[in-house]
């Protein structure tokens, strides 16, 4: 082991306690704790009917959706290959869950499974791959754990990053910690970025040139299922006419902002309903109480996701506010709406995909934090799509200007929908670097 990855394990093991927590509070019922220490079912031995994984790493909910028309690809092109698809978070694993599914009368597949991904303690990391045994395992984006990769490397397994993307920001941060990255990178075999500037910045880290290539992004190759598409419609009836903005992925500090841009826009738009939808089911409780009370003070009704009743009657006949608390559905609540701000973006987080709600058709809006996605961002801005506003009051602005001009919002809506079109093609490049290292 080298000397900083030694030190990386020993302040790993310091803080195991608040990692612990972490670990606790995304527990659910379908996967034992135990799974965070490598401990999984062991990958039976090749047969000529039973050939080694294709393990696959998504941390959370946005990069699970974003790997969709990847994994369809991966299990077309491997049909014998089982797929394992691990995440971080619990909201991942229940759209891990959704994407696994194979329907009633599919064939010829091999499967597929969930695991959450072991904490990158050294034991923990060994135990995993060796249980596991992947024919390649495969990284999405900043997921570098350098236990896990080193382990990958000690059992001769190749190990790809795709979508590779760092921020100037986090660029910066990892110069700080620049032997262990080093050492990381040399256990990687290949790499896709996003962008010829995110390749420059993982070869400034340490990624030997030959190993890189700049794809394009792939959160660009969406594939939004028809029947999200018509759970939208049907949810958009129960709302009658009332012209409906949502906020999605909000954080602290966001959401009282939101409200206060709400109420500016009922001001205007009486009958403007806030589809408020929280990044994080932690924060689920919080806000559909500060929802509540809000509209309380303004003698109005909130309602959450969880409590509609099918019909939907609540929401179209009184609610101000329908707060987003079910898990998997944010597509769906983008489908039902007419206009989307992206949250993470008022606050200093940098902002959250903008191309789900493009892909739809939807006028977009965000906050200035857009570190995440500043190209995309730029783009979207220069083609008219995306308005970035400064806070609450701007926001409501943005908001109450599209809801009184319905053409202006039908070409700011048609402006995203085509820039996810024109920028389509790096899931073909990213097919052909994991098929170097994984021949058909």
């Amino acid at each position: 082991m080298s000397l900083a990855r030694g030190l990386y394990s020993t302040a790993l093991t310091l803080l195991s306690p608040l990692i612990w927590q972490r670990v606790w509070r995304e527990h659910d019922a379908q996967h034992p704790r135990l799974e965070r220490l490598g401990i999984i079912p062991s990958t039976p031995n090749t047969t000529p009917d039973i050939e080694r994984p294709i393990w696959l790493h998504a941390a959370s909910l946005g990069e699970v959706v974003m790997v969709a028309s990847l994994v369809e690809a991966l299990r077309q092109r491997y049909p014998r290959r089982p797929l394992v698809l691990t995440t971080m978070t619990a909201t991942g694993a229940a759209q891990a869950a959704r994407l696994l599914h194979t329907p009633q009368g599919s064939s010829g597949l091999a499967p597929a499974r969930h695991h959450y991904l072991p904490l990158d303690f050294p034991l923990s990391a060994r135990r995993f791959v060796r249980r596991l045994r992947p024919a390649l395992a495969i990284m999405v984006e900043t997921e570098l754990w350098p236990n896990l990769m080193a382990a990958c490397a000690r059992d001769d397994i190749a190990l790809c990053v795709i979508n590779g993307r760092l921020s100037p920001r986090a660029f910066q941060r990892y110069r700080r910690i620049g032997a262990l990255m080093r050492d990381s990178l040399a256990h990687v075999s290949g790499l896709s970025a996003k962008s010829q500037q995110d390749l420059e910045r993982f070869m400034a880290l340490g990624l030997p040139p030959a190993r890189g290539t700049a794809v394009g992004s792939l959160k660009f190759e969406l594939d939004i299922a028809e029947q999200v598409i018509a759970d939208g419609q049907v949810l958009r009836q129960s709302f009658a006419q009332r012209p409906v903005w949502i906020a999605a992925s909000t954080h602290d500090g966001e959401d009282g902002q939101i409200l206060a841009a709400h109420a500016a826009v009922r001001d205007q738009h009486p009958q403007a309903l806030l589809l408020l939808v929280p990044r994080h089911p932690q924060r689920f409780e919080a806000v559909a109480a500060q929802a509540a009370q809000w509209c309380q003070s303004r003698g109005e009704s909130s309602l959450r996701r969880s409590a509609m009743t099918e019909s939907g009657t609540e929401v179209a006949d009184a609610a101000s506010v329908l707060v987003g608390d079910s898990l998997g559905e944010l597509l769906t609540l983008y489908a039902a709406s007419d206009i989307a701000f992206i949250g993470g973006s008022l606050v200093p987080i940098g902002g959250h995909n903008l191309l789900e709600p493009a892909a739809l058709g939807l006028p977009l809006l965000s906050g200035p934090s857009l570190d995440n996605f500043s190209e995309i961002a730029e783009v979207m801005a220069a083609e008219g799509a995306l308005q970035v506003v400064a806070d609450d009051a701007a926001l409501a602005e943005a908001v109450n200007a599209l809801f009184s001009d319905q053409a202006a919002q039908q070409v700011a809506g048609q402006a995203a929908s085509q820039v996810v079109e024109r920028n389509r093609g790096a899931l073909s490049g990213t097919l052909a670097m994991l098929e170097h290292h994984l021949p058909l």
